[in-house]
Order: C-alpha cells, then structure tokens, then sequence
C-alpha cells in the first residue's frame, strides 16, 4: 500500500514497442517491459531487482528496438498482458517491503511519462483499473532538481546525466535491457539520501482519479499555458469522454468546455483546462492520438477563448452548477408550455431528479419565452442512463431529444440565448460597390493561385510571410482569405498574381512549404476557377464540379458573370442611417448625396457559403453574377434600372423557404405594392431580383411600410409553399 509519507520506494522502468525518451508515449504504443526494484528510505536497503515482461496486442518491433533491447516478438508473444502483470507487480513489491522490515511504499520513476502517458493511457483504452499506488508517484528529475539547483533544465535530464553529476560510477556494459536504467536510479537515489544531500522524498506527484465538474466565472483568471483545443471529436462525446482520454493528467475543476456551432449543436471541439502549463504540455503530446477510431487533434489554445465558452455570468446558472458531482442532461424540443411537473412526470419515479425543481433549469430567452431545452440534474451515473432512455419518446405532441451535457454548454447556451436581440439586426452587406480601378481576376489566364491548408490561426500577415520574396508579386488587394459558414477560418485562400508566369514561380517555390506546424498546398488556378471554387463548387483532378446550389443549366450559363443587381441598386440599398431617415421625406431623393457603400479595409474575406456569398473587399466580384440569371431576367434587371429614384427604397428578405416562386413573394406583400404612375414618394413599383430558390431578395416597395410589415410576418405561418416560414426578415 502507499502512504503520503512512505518508507520506501519503487524505483519503476519501463519500456513500449514504439519510441523512448523525451518521445515515450507520444505513439500510442504499449507497454512491452517493466523493471523495478525497491528502496529503503531510512535502513538505504535494496531489495530483489525484478524485470517482467508485458504481452502487447500488437508485437510489431522496429529492428532498431529489437537491437537494443534484445527482445523478440516470439518471446513477447509468451508473456502475460498488463492487465495480468500488474497483480503479481503489486504481490512481489509487497513481499520485498515484508522482507526489509517496510510498510508502505510510493513508486519513483525517472520523469512523468511513463506514468501519465503510458500507463494511465493504456488501462483507460482497454478498460481496467490501475492499482491505487499509480495514482501517486516521485518524479526522479524533480527531486534532482531541488537538490543540485545549477545543473541542466530538468527537461533535458536523463538517468546517464544524473549519475554523472554525483559522480557515481556508471557500469553500461550490462546489456539485459532496462537492468542498468534501474540500477543507475536506485544508486542516484541512495546519493540524494546520503550527506551532504540528505534529501528527504515527499509531496509526490499525483493523478486525479475523476474529472471534477463545476461552473466558471468569465471574471476567473485562466492562465493562458494551461489551455488547449481538441478537434475532430465524436459529436456524442461528453467531459468524461474527453477526460478519459487525457487520463493521466490533471484537468483543472470544470476544465472541460464543449464547442458549440452557430445552431447550438456541438461541433467536435472542444476547449481543456489544465493545472499546470506542464500537464498541458504533455496533453499537446496527445496530437493526433485515438478516441476510438477518430484521431484527436491537439492545439494550444488562450484562456481567453476557454473563457469566451465556458465563462457564465448568470447568478441562475450559477446556483444550478453549484451542486457538485452532479450528471448533466440536456433536453431538447421540449413544447413551449412544458411545466417543471410535466418534466418531472416525463421522467419518471425511475430516474428521479436532483431536489426535484430546483434540479430543472429552462433556457429562455431576454423576453422570458421559452426556447424548448431544459437541463436536468442527476446525482448518479444510472439515474442519468435511464433518462437516456426516454431519447425521442413523447410529451405532449412532440418527441423529445436528450443528450449528455456539460457545465460548460450550459454555460453556453444560455449566453447564446441571452444575447440574442429582440429585434434582429441587419447584417453585413451583402453586395459591395468596388472601385473600378481594382478590379478581380477574371478568364481562363492562369494568374492566380490556390494556398489549400491554412493553419487555422494564420492570418494575411502569415501568408505574406510564407509567400516571401514574392510577395511584390502580388496585386494590389490580391489576398482572399476563404470563411466558412460558422465565420472561422477553413484553411484556404486565393491571391492574385500580376502575371501567369509569376503564379506559376509561386506555386513551384512554396508548394507543401511548411507554415506554422502544418504543409501548406499551393496551387496555380485561373480567375474563372478561383471565382467558381468561391462560389462553393469543388476544383480537383476530375474538373470542375458545380456548386451544390447550381441547377445544370445554370451551371452551363455560367461562363459570364453578368449583373443582376446594378451598382445604383446597391448603392442605394447600403446607405447610411441618415440616408435612410431622408427618404421619408418628399424632396429626399433630390437633396441625399449620391453615396457608394465600401467595405472597411480591413474585413478581407471570403465566406465560402453555399446559399449567400460574401465577396472579399475591395477587390471581389462587383455584381451577384455567380449564379447566372436567364437573359429574359438581365433585360428585365437592365430595364428597371432607372426605377430607383429613392435612396433606402430597398429592403431585404431573409429565410426564405427554397421552393418560393416569385408569385408568392409578390403576393406575401400584396397591398403594399404602389402605382407606378403615382406621384406619390412613398410609393413605387414592386421590383424583386430574384436568386435561386432559399437565396437573397431584394425587394423595392415603400420602406417604412414594408418595415411595418417585418414586426407583422416574424414567427407567420403561410399555407401552401410559404408554409413553416417562421424565422423570415426584412432589412433595410
């Protein structure tokens, strides 16, 4: 057994089937040798060196390890499994602690890796339980380190190393593998005991046996080395997923915080607090390794990010995560008249729920409506998996949906519902009037290229970088960074070259250069194709493929961009808010300036949307010419182009349903549609540009009605093809 002041120790080698060293653990291969031999702490007796060999389930050696360390797959494949190894590990220690007159025991290994990124990892993949004295243990390096404060960083430490700084005679002529590891450390701990060191072995390192839940104040400071992100995680995956596969090192209290995406659902991210920057750096060792069959990637991250998700500052949320230990459900499609006693009822005596109300919070919104999720507490794992169980089973007239959670979704659901405005705000502009002078590249020339593979994190000042000597090469504004639809980085981008032959230098120079940790791929493409893969279609080596939003006519038409809204018509859309309020007025068309709108310099991206794009200011494609219109259209567009002689007489509709005709748009706003021939300001004709089906319109009727009309369509259901249009808008 081990005890916080033990009287003796385990010194513990150990060996994988993969790398060692500094390296140990970071390929997720197994534990193959152990060697271990203990240590009196007050007689400096040593007991029987011990040496055992372990049974991986994949025997693949290298020749190099098979050289050094004399092992065989053959002779392996006799051995026990670790799971077997450990019981008679634990019996044979116990009998050398019998024999030296000892009682307890706490192990000591040279470093931290052995014991956190092998021996935790492995028991967590394949199920067991590790023996309690693996929960605690001396990090040989440390307890050197505060005896001899002027040798190396302790990073840079090893066995050989040490020895040599005693002056303790080194014997490597042994050449049973692992032997003189072991007996090199034991001989380095009975110098630290002896004089002039006199060194005394507590406070050991130890590993968390559970992850601990809890909320977290935005105003709690969080050190920004302790923080990393996680990609690529199954969406099912719940915080003790996440723990289980960092077993061996220390997550902070509710340091595990789910990513949400835009429509509230996870996005397999997710952000992770550690104790200390050294348990961070040794979960960024952890890239790319196996939650199942999905490898992990690991990136550091800042605290203000882990703040940004799981930072709360609701009092109610706060109350409701202050039960600790508590398992977390989220529901989901609850009716909006649901009760706390129709959930309660839904539930079930079976699964009963923590201080039954109180373990209920609603999600609502600023207004105090309901959004239809809920999340309950539960005080053990079983109440929490027989509520599972009632996945999409019926209350009232709706299926419910529920789902494992988090302190930190609940955090960030509720910030999400919290901030959203009552009256929803009219986004960025859609269509942007460029200077002619910039103008994008467009053709069949080959004078752009294609960077595929982005560090997420890099920036149009990286890219320069990357691009080196080149970079005077590049047009004016000729950077594109591609979003995608969540508005975060999707790793592309397009630059325009002044010449073909330049596009083609860059391509050959920086191709699979390395940017940050990552290659980064780097095409030459023509104007045409960058301005296609924009759209959303897909460029590769079988050709081009149309953008999932083009109908094959469409896509045949597609080889001009021509005009659909006139600048006047954009012009006119984005005025200023003053423009606005001067339209009202019977003499406002002739007395408001003629405003351009632009982009502010510095929002250069792309968003690569597949029913709206968002062209890169100030230099992207002038019109909304990506998806062709029929020529009947573009004379029809040409031929209204004089009917825009009131600045703001523009308003936008979002959230169409896709099978809305054009019939139905102007019958959505019949009675608002003025007489042509009216002289009358606050009328004009009923001009619509239309886009594909569940794109953008654009609208010109009376602008203040038509606004009237927004506070009257929000949440309206319409019958036939308008059916179910509950989140519709209109923007100036």
């Amino acid at each position: 057994m081990t005890a916080s002041h033990s009287d003796s120790l385990v010194v513990l080698f150990g060996a994988t089937a993969g790398a060692s060293g500094a390296k140990l653990g970071a390929d997720e291969r197994e534990l193959i040798l152990l060697v271990w031999q203990v240590v009196d702490l007050h007689s400096k007796q040593t007991g029987i060196l011990h040496k055992a060999l372990v049974k991986a389930d994949n025997l693949e050696l290298t020749e190099q390890f098979k050289e050094e360390s004399g092992l065989t797959p053959e002779g392996l494949s006799n051995a026990d499994p670790l799971d077997r190894v450990l019981p008679q590990f634990h019996q044979l220690v116990l009998n050398d602690l019998e024999a030296l007159g000892g009682s307890s025991f706490t192990l000591c290994t040279d470093g931290q890796l052995l014991i956190r990124q092998v021996f935790h990892p492995e028991a967590s993949k394949k199920n067991f339980e590790l023996p309690e004295c693996f929960y605690s243990f001396f990090d040989l390096r440390k307890e050197f380190q505060e005896c001899c404060t002027n040798t190396a960083p302790m990073k840079d430490q090893t066995i050989k190393s040490m020895a040599e700084y005693l002056e303790i005679a080194i014997d490597d002529t042994d050449n049973d593998f692992g032997v003189w590891e072991v007996t090199t450390m034991v001989n380095t701990v009975l110098t630290l005991l002896s004089s002039p060191y006199d060194h005394e072995f507590v406070g050991p390192e130890t590993v968390k046996y559970k992850y601990e839940t809890g909320p977290c104040s935005k105003s709690e400071a969080v050190d920004g080395e302790t923080v990393i992100r996680a990609r690529g995680l199954p969406w099912q995956s719940s915080d003790q997923d996440i723990a289980r596969f960092f077993k061996g090192l220390n997550i902070a209290k509710g340091g595990v915080a789910l990513c949400l995406n835009a429509q509230g659902r996870r996005n397999g991210e997710a952000l992770v607090r550690f104790v200390n920057p050294e348990q961070r750096n040794l979960a960024l060792e952890r890239h790319k390794h196996h939650m199942g069959s999905r490898y992990i990637e690991v990136y550091k991250a800042t605290g203000e990010e882990f703040l940004k998700i799981a930072g709360g500052t609701s009092n109610e949320v706060a109350q409701f995560l202050s039960k600790e230990n508590q398992v977390i459900i989220r529901m989901r499609g609850l009716p909006f008249t649901a009760t706390p006693e129709d959930v309660l009822g839904f539930l079930g005596t079976e699964c009963p729920v923590t201080g039954g109300k109180e373990g209920l919070l609603f999600v609502k919104y600023p207004d105090g409506r309901p959004t239809g999720d809920a999340f309950v507490l539960f005080s053990c794992e079983d109440y929490a998996q027989q509520a599972l169980k009632k996945h999409k089973e019926i209350l009232g007239k709706r299926y419910i949906e529920l789902f494992r959670s988090t302190a930190a979704e609940v955090q960030q659901v509720l910030n999400r519902y919290l901030s959203t405005p009552l009256i929803p705000t009219l986004p960025a502009p859609l269509i942007p009037v460029i200077p002619q002078h910039y103008p994008i590249a467009t053709g069949t020339v080959r004078d752009c290229v294609r960077l595929r593979g982005l560090p997420y994190t890099a920036a149009i000042d990286d890219i320069l970088e990357f691009m080196g000597d080149s970079t005077v090469d590049i047009k004016p504004h000729g950077v594109h960074m591609v979003l995608n639809q969540q508005g975060r980085p999707s790793g592309d981008a397009f630059i325009q070259m002044k010449s073909s032959d330049r596009a083609f230098i860059v391509a050959q120079k920086c191709h699979k250069k390395m940017m940050k940790d990552r290659y980064v791929e780097v095409f030459q493409c023509s104007g045409e194709e960058m301005n296609f893969v924009l759209m959303g279609g897909t460029l590769n080596r079988s050709g081009l493929s149309p953008p999932p939003c083009l109908s094959p006519p469409g896509y045949a038409a597609f080889q001009a961009a021509t005009a659909v809204l006139p600048a006047e018509a954009a012009a006119a859309l984005y005025q200023t808010p003053a423009l606005f309020a001067a339209a009202r007025g019977a003499h406002a068309s002739v007395a408001a300036p003629q405003a351009v709108a632009y982009y502010p310099a510095q929002a250069t991206q792309l968003y690569m949307n597949y029913t709206a794009y968002y062209p890169s200011p100030p230099v992207s494609p002038t019109t909304m010419g990506y998806i062709a219109a029929p020529s009947a259209s573009l004379a029809a567009s040409a031929a209204h182009t004089p009917m825009m002689p009131q600045p703001g007489a523009l308003v936008r509709m979002q959230g169409l349903p896709y099978n809305t005709g054009m019939k139905e748009i102007l019958s959505f706003f019949q009675g608002y549609q003025g007489n042509p021939a009216s002289p009358d300001p606050d009328s004009c004709q009923s001009v619509c540009y239309a886009l594909p089906p569940g794109q953008v319109c654009l609208l010109i009727i009376p602008i203040y009605t038509a606004l009237l009309r927004h506070q009257m369509i929000t949440g309206y259901r319409l019958a036939g093809s308008m059916r179910q249009m509950t989140t519709m808008a209109l923007f100036r």
